[in-house]
């Protein structure tokens, strides 16, 4: 008795077969199928085993030890924080006195019978063979137990006297030191022996050195304050071991002493939700993605995979089809000796099954060899090291099963259009005349109506792009799903045609059922990337439109903010004997205290300065009312009024473009730097040379025509005015000032105080850095080199080179045009072998009435030209919906955040939006005619002109 299992035995055995016997077209077929499989398969590998559990993560972290104690810098307030210790806040309102601020000592958190030992960590410059390089300086006594998995050593040992040091591998890698070299740091004349190196397992491209507790920051720290240079800025936290472990209750006792803990206990086993008192507060959650976002992200992943395998399905469909249709001799035999349709189909469909299952398989493989052997690659580029090579069985299996499902449905449409076809004809060759049907035109055409209503109405109506997008999908279906009704319209054409190419289109009507699927295949490709590329020149276009030059193009700018400007010279030299420079002009800034402070820093004995901006000048939507300090001041005006000061002068955005390295704009300078800013002046220059302040801003300027500067050196005092509204103490500077006429280009530069008038009134200054103008723009090589010499001052150097817009675009245009290339040339090749299948006989009767041998060659070019052309023709077309749709829907977006914007008052800070839609003509051109003709080419290049003999057939 025959049973479904026995026929479908014999079906997979055929199958096997004749996948073995056509390996060509099977690789073809595995390969489209398996690449897709192998990447999911790598990346799912990957991903799992990058992914740390808890232990895991807590050994990284913590070692050995049960807690990490950390001081938030919260003054020792009692305090409340989150079981895993990355969210802190102070216990009580804060909202009408400042935010408590100070260290706490942690060892007053250790409970009793705790074991501790100290981590310190802090920075500073080391000499390399290359000069000095800024680099993490720890200090933790790795050998102890409870360090272990902190530090994973790679070479050597760990240090056991002060004098030695043990080194991250990427540190000896960017240094170019190696163990046994000894090291010294930037300002301290003592030496360390490197003895060994280890790697920080969830940080591996950390440069960092490991001495001693007490071996290297104290004295350095020491050294550099005795050189008047930054300290090292060390904080230490407390690894701790206790009996029975640290408990929630534990941790919420350090808290009250102002700690944070990050507890082994607690993260293994997290309290209840109600037992975290920062979850009671207002602001403080667990925030987890919605269920709404949760299925949005599911849905566009589903789309996403959908329409790769509806991609695959249509390149693959068409090489079974090539298969069947080559067996149709021995599919006619099966029907001949009692198989019916079922068995028909189950020999074709089993096609699908074998090769979707050898893809599977040999894509699951070759991920899993691919993933082990990059393993090290892998880990660089995540710069951690994997938990472990995590293989998840269900994972795979579900992965693998795409695969075969791929190749089923792939399979589904030569499966059923070979079992219609009567064994007569399939013994004798003949392929009959079968009528396309109507009702999947009518189908095409409603979802190309209702996919384009929904990407109008998400373009129009809403500011969600998945709207947009899921819309274009149901169009692009829809257009598919219509390739078979418009293959029959190109037809009409082909009466004006010359032979070959009529012939091509001819048979490609005739036979819509290899043609149609090619022809999507190519749509669907090409319609993807017309979308991206519309996209992408469009996004391209209001960039140029909205770039705002940091400086006149060519010019460069070096600035350095450290060191009370110690190394500025130095720096200043060095870009002006490596580029091109033609004018160089020298700037200082203004520093108050200590000169070595930083221009923000708010260390100890740092003060700063501030621009006193008249109260005539100063915007009402910003003026703070002293009476009420913790209101905003905008709320007193109605939104006509708040986007009508929006316009005011004194709320408009200064004019001037760019952004200067400088605190409020002002730097300390003279006319050269006029001219490389471009400003061409002369009576600027003439105030500048007169000892006047030039002012770019006139809200600075007083009725006199003087402006003034604090300086404040009790920032804290300042501070706690400010929340009150009143003005922050400090001695005020003033001085004549010339406002520059019109509107120039500052390029963010506020006012140039000459060095002469900020000597003069008493105000330290020091060394910034420089700008320049270059005869030329400088080179990639010449702009190398000065980075190399740069990165040997180990200073954290800000320079800029003005090179204009840069599109970032044209390589990403270049590889979708190839890609769409690539995959019209493959489908529209599968399309070809099976027309030249299907065509034999025509091509013996042409060569039978005298037709020369290279028609088959024409012919063959010409059907696959036309596959590609029609199939990049309908993809230009669908492809323009969903880019038109997204920058629509980003326009009402932006549109909305400029009207909110002016409704707050802050009009003044944001033009009105530019979202353009530009059609990418060169990416169309490429596609629309060098892709095809490219095709056709390839096509007529590798046909033969003289078809093989055989006999004749019967009839």
């Amino acid at each position: 008795m025959m049973t479904w299992y026995h026929s479908w035995r014999a079906a997979i055995r055929i199958a096997r077969r004749d996948a073995w016997r056509s390996k060509g077209r099977s690789f073809l077929v595995l390969a489209m199928i398996a690449l897709p499989i192998l990447g999911v398969s790598a990346a799912d590998l990957t991903l799992r085993s990058a992914e740390l559990s808890t232990e895991q993560s807590l050994e990284r972290s913590l070692g050995a030890a049960d807690a990490r104690l950390t001081d938030p810098g919260m003054g020792g307030v009692p305090i409340m924080q989150t079981p895993d210790a990355n969210s802190s806040t102070p216990v009580g309102n804060f909202d009408n006195k400042p935010w408590p601020d100070g260290k706490t000592d942690i060892n007053k958190a250790l409970p009793a019978g705790a074991k501790s030992l100290t981590d310190s960590q802090g920075s500073g410059k080391l000499r390399t063979t290359h000069g000095l390089l800024n680099t993490e300086i720890r200090e933790l006594k790795s050998s102890d137990p409870m360090a272990k998995g902190i530090m994973v050593v790679d070479h050597g040992r760990l240090p056991q006297k002060a004098d030695e040091v043990a080194a991250t591998t990427h540190f000896l890698e960017s240094s170019g030191l190696k163990v046994g070299s000894t090291l010294t740091a930037r300002g301290l004349d003592r030496e360390y022996k490197i003895v060994g190196a280890y790697e920080l397992p969830d940080a591996l491209e950390t440069d960092q050195v490991n001495a001693l507790p007490g071996a290297l920051l104290t004295p350095l720290d020491k050294a550099l304050e005795k050189s008047g240079l930054p300290g090292t800025e060390a904080s230490t936290t407390q690894l701790v071991r206790i009996s029975g472990g640290f408990t929630w209750n534990m941790v919420k006792q350090a808290n009250a002493k102002g700690v944070t803990v990050n507890s082994r206990a607690v993260a293994l086993d997290p309290p209840a939700r109600s037992e975290i008192p920062i979850y009671e507060q207002d602001g403080w959650g667990n925030y987890e993605e919605s269920t709404a976002a949760k299925a949005a992200a599911l849905a566009a992943v589903g789309t996403v995979v959908g329409l790769a395998m509806l991609e695959i399905c249509l390149l693959a469909g068409p090489a079974f089809a090539v298969g069947a249709r080559r067996s149709r001799r021995q599919l006619g035999l099966v029907g001949a000796n009692g198989g019916d349709r079922r068995h028909i189909r189950a020999i074709v469909l089993a096609g699908g099954l074998v090769i979707g299952f050898a893809a599977a398989v040999v894509g699951t493989i070759l991920g899993l060899l691919l993933t082990f052997a990059l393993q090290p690659l892998l880990e660089d580029y995540l710069g951690k090291r994997f938990g472990s090579f995590d293989v998840r069985p269900l994972e795979l299996l579900g992965i693998g099963l795409l695969a075969v499902f791929t190749g089923l449905m792939a399979a589904i449409v030569p499966a059923v259009t070979s079992s219609r076809q009567s064994v007569l004809a399939s013994l004798t060759g003949r392929r009959g005349v079968r009528k396309s049907s109507r009702v999947l035109p009518v189908i095409g055409l409603i979802a190309v109506g209702l996919g384009a209503a929904i990407a109008l109405y998400g373009s129009t109506m809403t500011d969600e792009s998945i709207v947009v997008a899921g819309g274009s999908a149901i169009a692009e279906l829809g257009v598919v799903a219509l390739t078979p009704a418009l293959v029959g319209l190109f037809g009409r054409t082909g009466r004006i045609l010359p032979l070959s190419p009529r012939l091509a289109l001819r048979d490609a009507v005739r036979n819509r059922g290899r043609t149609a699927p090619a022809v999507a295949a190519v749509l669907a490709a090409v319609a993807g990337t017309v979308a991206v590329a519309t996209y992408a020149a469009s996004s391209d276009a209001q960039g140029r439109a909205e770039y705002e030059a940091r400086l006149p193009h060519g010019v460069v700018a070096v600035m350095l903010d450290e060191a009370g400007g110690r190394d500025v010279p130095a720096v200043r030299a060095t870009v002006q004997k490596m580029l091109p420079i033609d004018v160089r002009a020298d700037v200082d800034r203004i520093s108050v205290g200590k000169s070595n402070c930083s221009m923000y820093g708010g260390a100890e004995g740092c003060g700063r300065y501030e621009v006193v901006v008249p109260k005539a000048n100063q915007c009402p939507l910003w003026m703070t009312d002293p009476a009420k300090p913790n209101e905003d001041p905008s709320t007193k005006f109605s939104k006509a009024e708040r986007r009508k000061l929006s316009q005011d002068w004194r709320c408009m955005e200064n004019s001037g473009g760019g952004s200067a390295y400088a605190d409020s704009g002002v730097l300390v300078g003279d006319a050269k730097l006029l001219k490389v800013l471009g400003i061409e002046d002369a009576a600027a220059g003439k105030a500048l040379a007169a000892g006047q302040i030039l002012s770019f801003d006139k809200r600075n300027l007083d009725t006199k025509g003087k402006i003034s500067i604090r300086l404040v050196t009790d920032t804290k005092k300042a501070d706690a005015a400010s929340e009150k509204g009143k003005e922050a103490p400090g001695e005020i500077k003033t001085f004549t000032a010339h406002q520059v006429a019109g509107e120039p280009t500052s390029y963010g530069v506020s006012m140039i105080v000459p060095t002469a008038a900020a000597k003069a009134s008493g105000m330290n200054t020091v060394p910034l850095g420089a700008y320049y103008s270059t005869d030329k723009m400088p080179s990639s090589e010449q702009r190398q080199r000065l980075d190399g010499e740069l990165d040997k001052t180990g200073s954290d150097i800000n320079l800029y080179v003005e090179e204009g817009y840069t599109s970032e675009n044209s390589i990403i245009l270049l590889a979708l045009t190839v890609f769409a290339g690539l995959i019209t040339i493959g489908a529209a090749g599968i399309a070809t072998g099976l027309a030249q299948a299907d065509a034999e006989a025509d091509l013996k009767t042409l060569a039978a009435v005298g037709a020369p041998p290279r028609v088959r060659r024409t012919l063959s070019g010409f059907q696959c030209g036309v596959v590609a052309a029609m199939g990049v023709l309908l993809g230009s077309a669908a492809g323009v919906l969903p880019a038109v749709g997204l920058r629509l829907t980003e326009k009402r977006q932006q549109m909305k955040f400029y009207e909110q914007a002016l409704d707050q008052g802050f009009g003044s800070f944001n033009s009105t939006p530019y979202v353009p839609i530009i059609v990418p003509w060169a990416t169309l051109a490429a596609l629309l005619i060098a892709v095809p003709l490219g095709a056709a080419l390839l096509a007529a290049v590798v046909t033969r002109s003289r078809g093989a003999l055989s006999r004749r057939e019967a009839t």
